[in-house]
């Protein structure tokens, strides 16, 4: 049998009569043999099916072959590759694959998810794209047909273009480079602590500015909604739109109800709903289509409930609670994992992962330091580093600590980090730079030595107002002269066959996905 993924599939009998016997049982039950070149795998059709566009439509023919006991997958697929397909598919942890290492592992994965057309190996390259990888996914996905993770790829060489420009210019075709090169890199955004304000006040703490990498200052990019208040708000990005939740009013802290989302690609604002309790001071999260309200406090008492806000259908719904009441915590999102840390001072970082697909909060990891807890927490690949105060209790000369999320271990960063005024707390993570600001200055590190340090790379003029800040990455429109263009860029609706040493079209198999 011959499949439009340019598989071909060899079956086995299922019974004596080399028929299923589908009265006892269902075509999605049970477990099934594969295989994949000399290598034999079971696992539950259901997984399968659940994973797999190419198997859900296989068990769901009616035809015999839905039915048999085992399946020959060929045409080019590898053991290697679907053994991975696996373990991703049953939720193991799964480290990024290296395009330097063992690019051929890599290929083998991108191969899989396309010709099996599996989703969520698709997103698991995604999640784990790097600076070492980011070169060789765009390249074969765009061979292999794989859209969404072609896309992401081109977009994350775009943020890294400055130390990947030699690699790709040596490794990929024309069409792909100049799509890259036609890409705006994600721009670091900070907005100041406003509250509700008229429209006839003029406040430059409502101003959103954008950081002019090549001019090395900030310029404006929009201005705060006048109903907006950023004191003890809700601050996130979820695909590429920056949402603006809740707050107080002044000093006397009444929640603001409702919120305000801004699209770069329009330059204008909408205004949501508000979470069901009325909260501030709260963690808010952007994260697969929803945002995600944690903590905070209700009528001045902290709470532990929190609300997931569906961006399609515009309505929140209670989420499990915290496993205990928080207010402003730190929180990072790494591989695609939500990560939050629940503070008990003066000495105790406790990191919970909240697991949306089983909606339950899972203790990480716990840290201990002396007089010292986590004020601030940003995610670099499987890292996630938490800033803590200095010696002295000085959090001004931040001290930080590095979780790596694979192996499990807590290890010290090397030296002191200046802080002042706060500005490692404003840390945004772009590729392998990290973004600080505050008034006086605009600090960019670089993340070296496989995430073991951090060391300043560039200095920029600072925000132009004094104050708190929030700070995002946003990807705004490429601007021609005044204004942005008439619309995005889009890639090549059908992506050319490119000769590269480690994708071998020869067999016919690629142009049956393309």
């Amino acid at each position: 049998m011959k499949t439009s993924s340019g598989l071909a599939l060899d079956q086995r009998p299922g019974g004596q009569d080399g028929r299923p016997d589908l009265g006892e049982r269902d075509q999605w039950t049970g477990s099934v043999k594969v295989r994949v070149e000399d290598s034999w795998f079971t696992a539950e059709r259901s997984l399968l099916a659940s994973c797999s566009d190419f198997f859900r439509a296989l068990f769901s023919c009616g035809m015999a072959e839905s039915g048999r006991d085992s399946l020959h997958l060929k045409g080019g697929l590898s053991a290697r590759g679907f053994l991975l397909a696996m373990a991703v598919c049953r939720g193991q942890v799964v480290p990024a694959l290296s395009g330097v290492d063992d690019p051929d592992e890599l290929v083998e994965a991108i191969e899989c998810a396309a010709f099996l057309q599996m989703a969520p190996l698709e997103r698991h390259l995604c999640n784990t794209l790097d600076s070492d990888n980011c070169v060789l996914s765009y390249r074969a996905a765009s061979v292999y047909g794989l859209r969404v993770l072609e896309q992401s790829s081109a977009h994350f060489l775009r943020d890294t273009y400055d130390d990947l420009r030699e690699e790709a210019e040596s490794n990929l075709p024309p069409d792909l480079l100049r799509y890259v090169e036609s890409l705006s890199p994600a721009s670091y955004v900070a907005l100041g602590t406003h509250s509700p304000s008229v429209a006839e006040l003029r406040d430059s703490i409502r101003l959103v500015c954008h950081l002019d990498e090549t001019a090395g200052e900030w310029r404006r990019l929009t201005e705060l909604p006048t109903a907006c208040s950023t004191a003890l708000a809700g601050v996130a990005v979820l695909d590429n739109r920056l949402y603006v939740v809740g707050g107080v009013y002044g000093y006397g802290k009444p929640a603001v109800d409702g919120g305000f989302c801004y699209d770069p690609e329009t330059g204008a604002w909408s205004t949501m709903p508000g979470p069901q309790q009325h909260r501030y001071d709260f963690t808010l999260l952007g994260h697969e289509g929803r945002l995600y309200a944690v903590g905070g406090e209700v009528n001045k008492k902290t709470v532990s409930s929190a609300e997931a806000y569906d961006v399609c259908t515009g309505e929140w719904t209670s989420v499990a609670p915290t496993p205990r009441p928080v207010g402003a915590a730190a929180c990072a999102v790494a591989r695609r994992r939500m990560f939050v840390c629940f503070w008990r001072p003066p000495d105790t970082t406790d990191i919970y992962e909240y697991e949306a697909g089983r909606d339950v909060w899972t203790l990480t990891t716990t840290m201990i330091r002396r007089q010292s807890y986590g004020h601030c927490m940003v995610a670099h690949r499987d890292n996630l580093y938490v800033m803590r105060n200095g010696p002295g209790d000085d959090f001004l000369r931040c001290l930080m600590e590095r979780y790596n999320l694979t192996t499990g271990q807590w290890s010290a960063m090397p030296g002191l980090y200046v802080n002042s005024k706060g500005a490692l707390f404003t840390a945004a993570v772009r590729g392998d730079q990290v973004f600080t600001v505050k008034h006086m200055l605009t600090l960019v590190y670089g993340v070296e030595s496989g995430g073991k340090a951090w060391k300043p790379r560039r200095q920029m003029k600072g925000f132009p107002a004094s104050g708190s800040l929030w700070t995002c990455l946003l990807r705004l429109p490429r601007t021609g002269g005044s204004g942005p263009v008439s619309g995005p860029v889009t890639p090549p609706e059908k992506p050319d066959q490119h000769t590269h040493p480690l994708l071998d079209t020869s067999e016919g198999f690629v142009d049956a996905m393309l």
